[in-house]
C-alpha cells in the first residue's frame, strides 16, 4: 500500500484554518445544556451473568440527546479496590456493542470499562442495540454521515456526540469510580468521538484517539477514495446546490475543530498509509490539539493502525497518568475564534512504532512543559 497523501514531515506542519461557525460556543451551550431532554431519567446499570468470575459486567442505559435511551456494556474487575480509575470507549463506524462478555481488556487491567453502543449503528462487526429515533432502528445500513446534514440541529453527530457526553457524566457520577479519573478512547469513529468529547466535556484524566475519523472535512471529502468520507461527496455529486450548506453544518462538529477546546493529555495514534483516515486530517487534529499530547505514527499501517501494538502503549501510558493521579482539567475555553486556531499548537514527543525509526523528539513549548506535565510513553 503506497502513501497517498502528505509526507510525514509535511503533516507536521499541517494546520489548516478551519472554519468556525459564530455560534460554535452557543450551539454547543445549548445542545448540551438539554434543549429537548426534558426530565432526564438516571442512568441504569443492571448486572449480567457472563459465566466470568472476575469481571463483573453490568448492562447499561443512558439517557442520550433528547433523553433517548443508549445501551452500553460497564465492565468492572471483580474484587478491586474503589474508587476505579476508568475509560469510556466509542467505537468504529459500523460497529455496536457486541456481546456482553466481549472486550474485556480494560477491565482485566484494574479499571471500569464502559463501551458505548452508537445509535443507529451496528450493521458491521459487532451488534447494536440502540435506536435512532430520529432516523430509523438500530443496524441500519451505512449512510451516518449525511443523515440531516442539511443543518447543524438535525445532524446525526449531534446526537451521537450528545450520547458520548452524557456517557461520560454517567460515570462520574457512579459510586464505584472516581470521576477524577476518566480516560475517553476510540478507534476510527470513536477516535473522532473521543476528541469530539475532549473539547466538550471539561477535567478529563486523558484522552486517546487512534487513527481518528471526523476530522478536517473539508480536506477529508476531498482526498479520500474510500468510504465513509466518500458519503459527503456522493451526496454533493447528486445535490450540487448544497455544497455551501453542508460544509456549514460539518463545520459544527469537526473532530480537529473541537480538539482546540481540549486541555486533558491525549495520546494519538496515526497510521501513515491510512486511505480512510487520511493522516493529514489526523494530524489537523494532533497538530492544533490544545492539551499536552503524545502521538504514535505507524509508518506502513494503513487504518488498521496499531491494534494490539497500539493497545500496549495504551496500558503503559493509563497506569502512568493514574498513578500520577489523574489530572482534571481546566474550565471549557470560550471564543474558539481566536489566533490560536491554525498556529502551532503545544507540542510534546513523538515516535514511531511497528516500523523502522521515522520520527524524533520534538521540543516542548513552554505550554507543554508546564502543569499538568507531559505523560511519557513507558517503554
Amino acid at each position: 500500500m503506497p502513501l497517498t497523501d502528505l509526507s510525514l514531515a509535511d503533516c507536521r506542519d499541517y494546520r489548516p484554518s478551519l472554519p468556525v461557525p459564530a455560534d460554535f460556543d452557543d450551539f454547543w451551550t445549548r445542545t448540551l445544556d438539554g434543549a429537548g431532554d426534558g426530565d432526564r431519567q438516571k442512568p441504569v446499570f443492571t448486572e449480567t451473568d457472563t459465566g466470568l468470575t472476575q469481571i463483573r459486567t453490568y448492562d447499561v442505559t443512558v439517557p442520550g440527546f433528547a433523553g433517548q435511551p443508549v445501551r452500553g456494556w460497564l465492565r468492572m474487575p471483580a474484587g478491586a479496590r474503589e474508587p476505579l480509575g476508568c475509560v469510556v470507549e466509542f467505537l468504529g463506524y459500523g460497529r455496536g456493542r457486541g456481546l456482553a462478555h466481549e472486550n474485556l481488556l480494560w477491565a482485566s487491567a484494574g479499571y471500569a470499562h464502559l463501551v458505548m453502543d452508537t445509535r443507529g449503528q451496528g450493521w458491521s462487526a459487532a451488534g447494536g442495540d440502540t435506536a435512532d429515533p430520529d432516523a430509523g432502528a438500530a443496524g441500519a445500513v451505512p449512510g451516518f454521515l449525511t443523515r440531516g446534514v442539511e443543518s447543524p440541529e438535525t445532524y446525526y453527530y449531534r446526537r451521537l456526540f450528545t450520547d458520548a457526553v452524557r456517557c461520560v457524566e454517567a460515570m462520574r457520577g457512579h459510586p464505584e469510580v472516581d470521576p477524577d479519573r476518566i480516560v475517553v478512547t476510540g478507534v476510527s469513529q470513536g477516535g473522532g468521538i473521543a476528541l469530539a468529547v475532549s473539547g466538550l466535556v471539561p477535567g478529563l484524566a486523558g484522552v486517546m484517539p487512534d487513527v481518528p475519523f471526523l476530522c478536517d472535512f473539508p480536506r477529508a471529502t476531498r482526498i479520500s477514495g474510500r468510504p465513509p468520507f466518500t458519503e459527503i461527496a456522493e451526496y454533493l455529486k447528486l445535490h450540487r446546490d448544497r455544497t455551501e450548506a453542508v460544509f456549514t453544518t460539518l463545520s459544527y462538529f469537526d473532530a480537529a475543530l473541537l480538539a482546540t477546546r481540549a486541555t486533558a493529555p491525549a495520546l494519538f495514534s496515526i497510521a501513515m498509509m491510512d486511505e480512510i483516515c487520511p493522516p493529514s486530517t489526523c494530524f489537523a487534529a494532533y497538530n492544533n490539539y490544545a492539551g499536552p499530547k503524545d502521538v504514535t505514527i505507524y509508518a506502513f499501517n494503513g487504518h488498521e493502525g496499531g491494534a494490539e501494538y497500539q493497545q500496549r502503549e495504551q496500558l503503559a501510558w493509563v497506569r502512568t497518568l493514574f498513578a500520577r493521579g489523574g489530572r482534571r482539567g481546566g474550565p471549557v475555553p470560550t471564543g474558539l475564534a481566536s489566533p490560536a486556531l491554525g498556529t502551532a499548537a503545544p507540542t510534546a514527543t513523538a515516535k514511531a512504532a511497528g516500523a523502522p525509526c521515522c520520527s524524533a523528539s520534538r521540543p516542548e513549548s513552554a505550554r507543554a512543559s508546564a502543569w499538568p506535565p507531559t505523560i511519557p510513553l513507558v517503554r
